[in-house]
């Protein structure tokens, strides 16, 4: 099944690169090596927008044509640009591509879908389109957003051209009103009423308006005084045909309006091809050129010189171009200019839009074609606007350098660290001065500088830093790129630290001072809680000079100090010094109140506080009134929580939180070795999470002495049910539910009564868990059962068996084999 998806997957990617191959540009011709960064950035995010991994640019790039070895060196100029910006493919490469350019997958055929497909749902984008340098100007004609269609509302323009089929409106005001709506004949005629055929065809607006106006004074005579006025303009606009030739995008004869301009038609036919030229393009009229327009003014400046209007049978060439030259870099628009005769590579230059604000201007490198090969050239900025570009030439514009030609930097205890200008002359104690000198804490006996040799290699210079201030000690002469670094005492040692802990309202850690005393520090730890002595306060001190070679050497130093309890100041204060541990200690017989809490049916119950420290459960329970007469004694049960749940902040508790993480540990242990045999991993926590306490209330009220009176503890809950009716039967039963409790009725009878064991009953491992938080187990001697008698309130819990791995025949096999190899051996032994 997984063969078959592999190969319907290879089918429909090969559909696709056929597709693609056949639909997009050719780029066989494409050098990898005169691509810039900036192409190279542009296309892989070309390819990551629409979800294309390395690999997969690959087989785009083979699949359009491009060469195998320009593919490698794409390869390897992808890595090298990842690796500088940091980034990493998303996809992992499964192709290679062989010597004679074909893609080839050589790794695990179950892929991702989504890789295999090569993105089928990806939209068809040309990712290669920017390794192909775009024609400058090209998007003029090209850009749906960019019309340059004419205003027909516009008033009748003076030097317009009459010709058949324009419609003239001719009115006459003043001592005389007449109208007149005249369509000029394909002879260029039009027939004015009461004075006859008048030639108009060729005329402009302005010669037609002064020919008809002489040849209506004959009929209006008010015309030639002044009395009355005529105005001639245009009706209808009539339609031209122009023919659209040469390296144009669609050749063809376009039909547009009269009023149509050059770039009219540019925009209708999609300008020139990739071979026309864009600087001469041709208006042909009558077989002569009268106009020649440079596309170059108006995408560079806004002027359309040259952009004549269209007259009916115009004839527009676009040529090819003579000379092309490419620029790339660090220039605001790297494309392909058109350069004709008499332009500098400063007119290039311009129509770049000029160098960005990272270009290397000193020079700029040429590609030239000879008649046999290609040279590399470089042009100074000094020749910018003498140097001729020829056709072919490729110029790229570097980056500057990112390195500092006057830069030093100083660093450390010094008021303005930073980055400063090597001024001619500036020596260390200079640099100190401009940052404005040394800070109180400045590490004096030395500093150092990182200072780069001629050759690269570093090299570490030490000075005095008080002498070179003081001028005892010969100044030191910076150089470019020299790293000044003066330290601070504070940076030189650990940080002074005085701890503090114990019965202080604020324990902790705390900046060390100069001449701070024990009761200073003490305040800043909020001061001492309720239950503190002042009269024991205990100072641990580092030991510096112990001996080392000595079993029972001093490992600190340990002082007894007495405080006042205010902290007012009496005698000779304590000076603490760094790293003193301050440690404030409990009052001799201070006990803070513990309670315990009595549930259920008690005749007082409520919340008790213990006036012994050795009080047990039966002289509780006494201080509660006894037990009410429809008390279950024997469900009694003492719930006793953690020390850390119960009063975090009593001393004398004793925590079991680590025997907790060991049951925890075991319990972990235990499902990770594949023990399946209780309900469920939640089962098991909660019952190990249980703070119930198996007693025998009745035993305690019996006999006080008994060993089942217990001593109560802060935080006990001692709960008194009512007589219980019922038995809960849970786990792996068919029907688990609650049954009435019966004396005298078995284990057995109640599981009975519960619908019986499940399949996956482990039957010997059920156990009953009685209301007071004891349990017992079945148990078995001999071959008789002995199952734990059933009280009220009780739960039966059948846990489920241990899930068994089923013998595959490979097992059975390896059995058989094992068999038959010991019957071997223990045939050969008897011989």
């Amino acid at each position: 099944m997984k063969k078959r998806i592999y190969l319907f997957l290879s089918f429909l990617t090969l559909i696709f690169l056929c597709h693609l191959s056949a639909s997009a540009q050719n780029y066989t011709n494409v050098k990898v090596d005169d691509l810039s960064d900036a192409q190279i950035r542009q296309m892989i995010q070309r390819a990551e927008s629409v979800g294309y991994s390395d690999a997969q640019l690959e087989q785009a790039a083979a699949a359009q044509g491009m060469k195998a070895e320009e593919i490698q060196k794409l390869r390897t100029r992808v890595e090298k640009i990842r690796k500088e910006s940091g980034t990493t493919d998303n996809g992992q490469s499964n192709t290679d591509i062989n010597s004679d350019g074909a893609v080839r997958k050589y790794n695990n055929p179950d892929k991702d879908k989504s890789d295999s497909l090569v993105k089928k749902n990806t939209p068809k984008i040309d990712v290669l389109e920017s390794l192909k340098p775009k024609i400058f100007g090209a998007d003029l004609f090209k850009n749906s957003n960019i019309t340059f269609e004419p205003n027909l509302r516009l008033a009748t323009p003076r030097s317009y051209i009459i010709g058949p089929d324009d419609e003239l409106l001719i009115d006459i005001n003043g001592d005389n009103e007449a109208n007149y709506k005249l369509k000029v004949s394909p002879d260029g005629t039009i027939r004015l009423q009461y004075v006859g055929i008048v030639s108009v065809g060729g005329l402009s607006i302005e010669q037609a308006s002064s020919k008809i106006r002489s040849a209506l004074s004959t009929t209006y005579p008010a015309l030639r005084s002044g009395r009355s006025t005529v105005a001639i303009n245009l009706g209808n606009i009539r339609s031209i045909k122009v023919v659209m030739t040469g390296e144009v995008v669609k050749a063809g004869t376009y039909t547009l309006s009269s009023l149509s301009t050059v770039y009219n038609a540019l925009s209708a036919s999609g300008g020139p091809n990739d071979n026309g030229s864009y600087r001469k393009i041709q208006v042909i009229r009558n077989n002569k050129i009268i106009s020649t327009i440079d596309v170059y003014d108006f995408v560079t400046g806004g002027i359309q010189r040259g952009n004549i209007r269209l007259q009916d049978q115009d004839v527009i060439n676009i040529p090819v171009y003579e000379n092309r030259v490419e620029m790339v870099g660090e220039i605001k628009r790297p494309a392909l200019f058109e350069t004709i005769k008499g332009e500098s590579l400063q007119n290039v230059i311009n129509f770049a839009g000029g160098f960005n604000n990272q270009a290397y201007t000193a020079k700029i490198k040429v590609f030239q074609n000879t008649d046999k090969e290609r040279k590399l050239t470089d042009i100074s900025a000094s020749e910018f606007s003498t140097y001729e570009p020829k056709n072919g030439d490729r110029f790229v514009v570097e980056a500057i350098l990112d390195r500092f030609e006057n830069r030093v930097t100083i660093a450390g205890a010094v008021f303005r660290p930073g980055q400063y200008e090597l001024d001619k002359g500036l020596t260390l104690k200079g640099l100190i001065n401009k940052s404005d000198g040394l800070t109180e804490d400045a590490f004096l006996n030395r500093g150092y500088i990182n200072r780069l040799n001629m050759d690269n290699t570093p090299a570490l210079i030490s000075f005095d830093v008080a002498k070179i201030i003081a001028g005892t000690e010969a100044d030191i002469p910076l150089q470019r790129e020299d790293k000044v670094t003066i330290s601070s005492i504070f940076d030189l040692r650990d940080e002074y630290k005085i701890s503090v802990q114990g019965e202080v309202r604020a324990a902790g850690t705390f900046e060390y001072a100069e001449g701070m005393t024990l009761e200073s520090v003490i305040q800043m730890a909020g001061g001492f809680k309720e239950g503190a002595t002042p009269n024991r306060i205990e100072i641990a001190r580092r030991v510096k000079n112990s001996d080392a070679t000595s079993v029972s050497a001093r490992a600190a130093e340990v002082f007894i100090v007495n405080v006042d309890q205010d902290l007012k100041l009496l005698g000779d204060p304590f000076i603490l010094k760094p790293f003193d541990i301050v440690s404030v200690r409990n009052s001799e017989g201070y006990t803070v109140q513990k309670q315990v809490k009595i549930e259920g049916e008690v005749l007082f119950p409520g919340t008790y506080t213990l006036t012994r420290k050795d009080e047990r459960i039966s002289e509780v329970i006494k201080r509660a009134g006894g037990l009410t007469p429809s008390a279950y004694p024997d469900g009694a049960s003492l719930k006793r929580q953690g020390a850390e749940k119960v009063n975090p902040t009593d001393k004398n508790a004793i925590d079991n939180k680590e025997e907790e993480d060991r049951k925890f540990l075991n319990l972990k242990r235990a499902q990770e070795a594949g023990v399946k045999d209780t309900l469920t991993s939640n089962v098991e926590q909660k019952l190990i999470q249980s703070d119930l306490v198996g007693i025998s209330l009745v035993k305690i009220l019996k006999d006080s002495l008994s060993r089942y009176n217990l001593i109560v503890e802060d935080g006990d809950v001692i709960r008194v049910p009512r007589t219980l009716q019922t038995v809960k039967v849970t786990g792996e039963i068919l029907n688990p539910n609650s049954i009435v409790y019966l004396p005298g009725k078995s284990l057995r009878q109640y599981i009975n009564g519960a619908g019986g064991f499940t399949a996956n009953a482990r039957k010997g491992g059920v156990y009953v868990k009685y209301a007071n938080g004891s349990a017992a187990a079945v148990s078995k001697f001999l071959f008789f059962n002995n199952d734990p008698k059933i009280k009220p309130g009780a739960e039966i819990l059948v846990p489920k068996r241990a899930d068994r791995e089923r013998l595959t025949a490979q097992s059975w096999i390896g059995i058989g084999t094992a068999v038959a190899s010991l019957g071997a051996i223990i045939v050969s032994l008897l011989r």
